[in-house]
């Protein structure tokens, strides 16, 4: 684009196969308007092990999430339960390296997620607890992703203490929940 190319044909095209290339690829309509696209060939990484704990915040920054259930009672839980989920989610193509993410953490599970996608995800307290904040706190994420795992902590913290299983308690992890993620409001 800096040397104009994307303005002749050739150069768009080469655009529209790079584009093909990338996360889901092509939609639909970019198919049909593009019918002679060439996805460019993704050169594979073959990685046995996860760096350092720096590349797993970095990481976590881009492709993480921090999340909060709150479960409401039902037939078989008479009271309000709260989970905690580090989750990470990846193209199919790179279920590999959430495996070596979830051998790092020594915890957590890779699960299928939809057609292109798995997880990996840690939902026990203990490990969210024990294994995951402790890395967090060690090496910090950079940027808004934070504030969702100071968030986290917050949670985990309550939980912890017990108060989760107080009306109080329920009350202020839902007031936490509320404003993460993509609820959270910036000035």
């Amino acid at each position: 684009m800096e040397n104009k190319a994307h303005l002749t044909e050739d150069g768009l095209q080469q655009i529209i196969n790079l584009r093909a290339s990338m996360n889901l690829g092509l939609s639909d309509l970019q198919k049909s308007n593009f019918p002679n696209y060439k996805p460019v060939d993704r050169p594979t990484i073959n990685t046995t092990t996860i760096p350092d704990p720096n590349w797993i915040t970095g990481f976590t920054s881009g492709e993480g999430c921090f999340f909060v259930n709150v479960l409401k009672p039902n037939k078989n839980i008479k009271n309000k339960t709260v989970q905690l989920i580090f989750k990470i989610t990846q193209h199919k193509r790179d279920q590999e390296l959430l495996n070596l993410i979830a051998k790092y953490f020594n915890c957590g599970a890779v699960h299928f997620h939809s057609e292109n996608a798995f997880d990996f995800q840690v939902t026990k307290f203990a490990d969210n607890f024990n294994l995951i904040i402790p890395i967090f706190k060690a090496h910090p994420i950079q940027g808004n992703k934070q504030l969702d795992f100071i968030d986290f902590c917050k949670v985990a913290s309550l939980i912890n203490e017990g108060k989760h299983l107080t009306v109080k308690g329920l009350d202020q992890i839902q007031l936490i929940k509320d404003r993460m993620n993509t609820k959270r409001n910036f000035p």
